[in-house]
């Protein structure tokens, strides 16, 4: 297929200073969980992108200094000599496919509590770090300054050495540079007042940059123009325009970012593509640089249009990059169908802050490209002539129907309802959830297109009918069930009372039951399922009450990027939470909570109750096959394997991994299905 016509801007290349992007794909820095600790894992990552086409691919955070590090956040460092060959192997990885290789050098003064290198941090103002450490920063002098000047000019020297094409000055929200350009800065110093003393330190960064890399380098610039927070921050259409108008011309490249990173990174339940349009908008009018924004941009008509009317020049995608890493050579090479697109459930980010390899829910490869030698686009061929049956079309089911057949295995997909999907159908319909949809979506479109694989729906088995169809293999996803009783994390037991008519599961209000009010939601899950449920039934008419024992609504949201959002959120519908609570007995119209620290009770009255607490996994039929030896054998059936929420529920990332790896691993030896474990060498 060749490239529609309409695409062809954004093939067009743009110049950067003294280098030459290939074309307007630019995959500006984003967080992994690799980082320093798992160095050829980052670098494989960021060289998948460049083959993928991405024109410019950047690191993440790479800190200069040990007095404004991270730990434990894993991110890059350029603090000496000895850093320079984890940068070096990135940028042989992304030279060899042709891409431009950006390092993102960064001061986090100030921000950090400096937890592992014990330095005092320096910052705008002698005040404590965000973080809860009893740790204070104290204000940045002249001299700290000259220091910085030196430091950062060896990091430019390293980064450059290393293999760098760009230099990119960061000035996003944990950055030295971007708290002196906030309003938010009460210096009276040369680097506080107006706007071009508090931009005094980012022109004084760019030029040494400049000079330090001999002209050999791009120099371009990150930077927050809007901080969300109204006059007391940044605002696009104030100061913000009037630091990028009096710097106009000072960087190579602008790249902008709107608010911290939960701003700027929104998951799609509270924010669409292109969101952020209206802020960055007004650049080209001040500035004849090259300029690129972000927005989660997945449609190609939407970059299209974009760079047609005059607001980019290059298109910023980093979650869009990592749900697919050859978006751009699809849409060059025609085939814009198969683009993965990023759902915007932001389980990505989650790995930066759990400090393990990055994951997604929809690129199951995303993080595994050196450790598992998995490869986005490419996969081996069949082993054998083995004959596959999938019992179950959720997301689980239909990867490894899609990875099977994509090998070459002739593979039989049945699922018992009539649509596949799985959970994902009553899941995506849920409050901004639509987007999860395409999940199933493109699973189900790459199905459509493999001869080799057969479909069936209102197809539900059991272990005779299994046994009739005699595969090689058989693979259960039969998915899972949610628990009604309120076992789970902080209950060993069924709670007194949940067997009571007045009690619900998640299931039930998936399959749009609402029961009557005032109704207290249970959330022992601590991720997106009892939040939701508590606003269906809000925006359903009734008084909602979230309870959970944990210490935030949605807990593990904080690591997605929405637990602010979802808390705010809630507060807007009505809905009242409660904290550091369990439900410990359920009466017919009042709940028993206690306090988990100091055990103190109370009662709320209510008329229901839904626990969102543990699920069960419908594994009936998997348990009906293995436990009858003979009858395999006698069938010619060589294995039975559970995957997905059938094995183990978890969420939907859980789900594609497992669909994915067993199809990977279907005729690997053992010793094949362990991942490179990267050791710190002596």
């Amino acid at each position: 297929m060749s490239r529609d016509p309409r695409y062809d801007i954004l093939f067009e290349p743009v110049a950067i200073g003294p280098k030459t992007a290939r074309n307007r794909f630019y995959q500006p820095g984003h967080c992994n969980g690799m980082g320093r600790l798992r160095p050829a894992a980052h670098a494989r990552m960021r060289g998948v992108k460049a083959e993928g086409g991405w024109a410019v691919v950047h690191t993440e955070h790479c800190g200069i200094h040990p007095s404004a590090e991270m730990y434990p956040e894993v991110v890059l460092t350029l603090w000496d000599d000895r850093d320079m060959p984890v940068l070096a192997a990135a940028a042989d990885a992304v030279h060899e496919h042709g891409g431009l290789f950006g390092v993102q050098l960064a001061y986090s003064g100030g921000f950090f509590p400096n937890r592992l290198s014990r330095e005092v941090p320096i910052g705008p103002a002698d005040r404590p770090v965000p973080e809860h450490d009893p740790v204070q920063a104290r204000a940045i002098d002249k001299r700290d300054i000259v220091d910085l000047h030196r430091w950062w000019r060896a990091a430019v020297d390293r980064a450059v050495r290393a293999g760098a094409d760009v230099i990119n000055v960061s000035g996003q929200y944990s950055t030295l540079v971007f708290h002196l350009l906030s309003p938010r800065n009460r210096r009276t110093d040369e680097y506080g007042g107006s706007i071009e003393n508090r931009s005094r330190l980012l022109r004084e960064l760019i030029e040494i940059a400049r000079d330090a890399s001999k002209g050999t380098c791009a120099v371009t610039v990150r930077v927050i123009i809007d901080e969300l927070i109204g006059d007391r921050g940044l605002r696009a259409h104030v100061d913000g325009r009037e630091m990028i108008e009096h710097l106009a011309e000072v960087p190579d490249l602008w790249d902008v970012v709107i608010g911290t990173w939960e701003g700027d990174s929104a998951p799609s339940r509270f924010a669409g593509e292109n969101v952020h349009e209206p802020y960055f908008a007004f650049l080209k009018s001040v500035t004849s640089r090259p300029v690129v924004g972000v927005g989660r941009f997945t449609s190609p008509d939407t970059m299209a249009s974009l760079v047609r009317r005059g607001v980019l020049d290059m298109v910023g995608a980093a979650r869009p990059s990592i749900a697919d890493p050859f978006l751009p050579r699809k849409i060059e090479e025609g085939r814009v169908d198969d683009i993965r697109e990023c759902i915007g459930c932001n389980i990505c980010v989650s790995g930066h802050f759990t400090a393990v390899n990055y994951r997604c829910t929809q690129n199951p490869t995303a993080g595994e490209e050196h450790r598992r030698g998995w490869h986005p686009e490419t996969i081996p061929a069949r082993g054998s002539d083995a004959r596959l049956l999938v019992v179950g079309g959720g997301p689980a089911g239909l990867e490894a129907a899609r990875a099977l057949g994509q090998r070459g295995y002739a593979v039989v997909l049945a699922e018992a309802g009539d649509r596949l999907g799985g959970r994902i159908n009553r899941e995506s319909r849920l409050p901004g959830l639509a987007e999860w949809a395409r999940v199933r979506d493109w699973r189900v479109g790459q199905l459509h297109k493999m001869a080799n694989v057969e479909t069936y729906l209102g197809s539900a088995l059991d272990a005779s009918h299994v046994r009739e169809l005699a595969p090689t293999h058989v693979v259960v996803a039969t998915g899972a069930r949610w628990r009604r009783d309120g076992y789970g994390r902080r209950h060993d037991d069924p709670l007194p009372g949940s067997s009571a008519g007045h009690v619900y599961g998640p299931d039930d209000i998936l399959d749009g039951v609402v029961p009557d009010g005032p109704v207290l939601v249970y959330d022992d899950d601590h991720y997106y399922m009892g939040n939701l449920v508590a606003e269906v039934l809000r925006r359903a008419g009734r008084e909602v009450t979230l309870v959970t024992p944990a210490s935030d609504i949605a807990a593990f949201t904080r690591f997605t990027l929405e637990l602010e959002r979802v808390a705010r959120h809630l507060a807007e519908l009505g809905v009242e939470t409660v904290t550091h609570h369990e439900v410990t007995h359920i009466d017919a119209d009042r709940v028993v909570l206690r306090h988990v620290h100091t055990e103190r009770e109370r009662v709320m009255p209510v008329a229901s109750v839904v626990l969102v607490t543990a699920r069960l996994p419908n594994d009936a039929l998997y348990r009906e096959l293995v436990d009858d030896s003979p009858a395999l054998h006698a069938a010619g059936i060589e294995s039975v394997t559970r995957i997905g929420d059938c094995e183990a529920p978890g969420a939907i990332v859980h789900a594609t991994f497992a669909g994915h790896r067993y199809a990977r691993e279907l005729d690997g030896a053992p010793q094949d299905r362990l991942f490179r474990h990267e050791l710190p060498s002596v």
